[in-house]
């Protein structure tokens, strides 16, 4: 396992979503629109706080893969991919170098 399974979990997040499978919990949340997502995401984020401060590593863990995995659903709706946010944490990098 790497962090290259992010790009995997991407490319799957699209074929479930291009597959219109009603038993793809992927394909259903598409189908509930961008609102849905971004609702999920803020409660994903919350259960990670309250699991870091509260549950121990395992259950934070276990609710960051919750919150990547919702938030790269809403990343494929809003046309954004890995790709995006690495160049854009990459241009912030170089920025902070300059000053």
């Amino acid at each position: 396992m790497s962090v290259d399974f992010l790009l995997t979990l991407e490319r799957i997040i699209r074929e479930r979503v291009e597959s219109k499978s009603e038993t793809s919990y992927t394909y259903r949340l598409y189908r509930e629109g961008i609102e849905k997502i971004a609702k999920k995401v803020l409660e994903e984020a919350a259960e990670v706080v309250i699991a870091a401060l509260k549950e121990g590593k395992e259950r934070t863990v276990s609710e960051i893969a919750d919150l990547l995995y919702h938030l790269l659903v809403l990343m494929y709706v809003l046309g954004i991919n890995l790709e995006d946010v690495c160049r854009e944490l990459e241009r912030r990098h170089r920025e902070r170098i300059k000053q």
